[in-house]
């Protein structure tokens, strides 16, 4: 994730954040996790694959429906025993709905009394003020909620009648019981007209946190690949969601806005601020050096519901090994796997426009879950890049000793 106000709005605090902890260790700050040097992964749990929903974009491709072999209460706290050892950050458990797990609760306390964060990514439908109390009990330090516009729109995309109503009364249940809570958006063409919306009922709301998403070719969203947005519109959509961060910002808004599984971002970001302000350009270049772009089978990995390890949670289609038979500290490490190695320095393998881009070093190459669903190389360029050759394809030289 691209933290857009911290870097646009708060550049000095991220700095002075980053230089007290340069070397982040297990159970510091979160807020400032991206420009870690030591990268241990933030977990996406999928504790279940099982939702009440039918979104056209899941990842997960989850049904409502009960999926065999899903980890067990022991086999889920062995795994949390072993997260807490290799000083894993956070998990943020997901799904399909992880609320639809009784014991999500369980797990929840189990990992806090250990020491490591969790996050709640849900649709919202469940949470009534007893769930928002559970959720408050068991220590969950985030809720996200996933809505991809207003009233009947966000109904229809999402296949359930009410979903709106139901998912903005979690949310303000969860704001009710002092837990901090989310707005999560996937960009597609359907959804981009709503965006404006979504940020107006975060304000609205008193909503801290909004999280807007890329599209990735991964689950249902591979069968939608033409919905993705034109390199046109991601310029514009991006260029919009810099420009709510800094009038939140201005206005004395407390609002927290991402973008998430398009590193671009970074570099979009940061050609944008050094037209008006190379200072402020550079400081920013070096936050997205330390935070180094993707991520996925570095600083974040995946745990499905029936305990297959993935490099983040849009690569189901291919696993490093299964945590009821090996740990997932010793999968992470095991560089055997020629992708897991060459993930970890995935600037050497990349190919195409990427592996000529003068800004790699802050972008990590991007998805290679979209570059091998449309060219069918992990390693191929990305083709949701927006950035033009033009701005990226210089002497490296040309930006300086960083």
């Amino acid at each position: 994730m691209l933290g857009v106000t911290k870097l646009l709005c708060e550049t000095k605090k991220m700095e002075e954040g980053a230089c007290v902890h340069k070397i982040h260790r297990h159970g510091e700050s979160a807020r400032l996790l991206q420009f870690s040097e030591v990268k241990r992964p933030v977990v996406v749990w999928n504790i279940t694959k099982k939702c009440n929903l039918k979104c056209i974009h899941c990842y997960a491709d989850s049904l409502d429906k009960e999926y065999e072999g899903e980890l067990t209460v022991p086999e889920v706290k062995t795994v949390i025993d072993d997260l807490a050892a290799f000083h894993v950050p956070v998990i943020i458990f997901s799904g399909g709905d992880p609320l639809l797990r009784d014991d999500i609760f369980e797990f929840a306390k189990y990992a806090g009394a250990k020491g490591i964060r969790c996050a709640l990514s849900t649709n919202g439908v469940l949470i009534d003020k007893d769930i928002a109390k559970a959720i408050k009990d068991a220590g969950f330090a985030y809720v996200g909620v996933s809505i991809d516009g207003i009233g009947e729109f966000n109904n229809r995309f999402r296949g359930m009648i009410g979903v709106y109503s139901k998912a903005l009364g979690g949310i303000r249940n969860c704001r009710d019981a002092g837990v901090r809570t989310g707005l999560r958006l996937t960009l597609s063409k359907r959804t981009l007209p709503q965006l404006p919306a979504i940020f107006d009922l975060a304000e609205k709301e008193d909503i801290p946190r909004i999280y807007i998403s890329h599209l990735v070719y991964s689950g249902r969203g591979r069968r939608i690949t033409k919905d993705d947005l034109t390199h046109k519109e991601t310029r514009e959509a991006v260029g919009f969601i810099f420009k709510k961060a800094i009038e939140f910002y201005e206005k004395g808004i407390e609002k927290d806005i991402l973008t998430g599984n398009n590193d671009a971002d970074g570099v979009y970001l940061y050609l944008k601020v050094k037209q008006e302000d190379p200072d402020k350009a550079e400081r920013i270049y070096k936050l997205l050096k330390m935070r180094s772009g993707n991520s996925s089978g570095t600083a974040i990995g995946c745990i499905d519901n029936i305990g297959n390890v993935h490099a983040d949670q849009f690569w189901s289609h291919y696993s490093f090994g299964n945590v009821k038979e090996r740990p997932f500290s010793e999968i992470w490490l095991d560089t055997r796997d020629p992708i897991m190695r060459r993930l970890k320095n995935k600037k050497e393998s990349v190919m195409g426009r990427c592996s000529r881009c003068a800004y790699l070093e802050i972008c990590g190459g991007n998805y290679r879950v979209r570059a091998e669903a449309v060219y069918g190389n992990v390693w191929a360029e990305d083709p949701a890049c927006y950035l033009t050759d033009e701005e990226i394809i210089i002497e490296r030289q040309a930006i300086g000793n960083r």
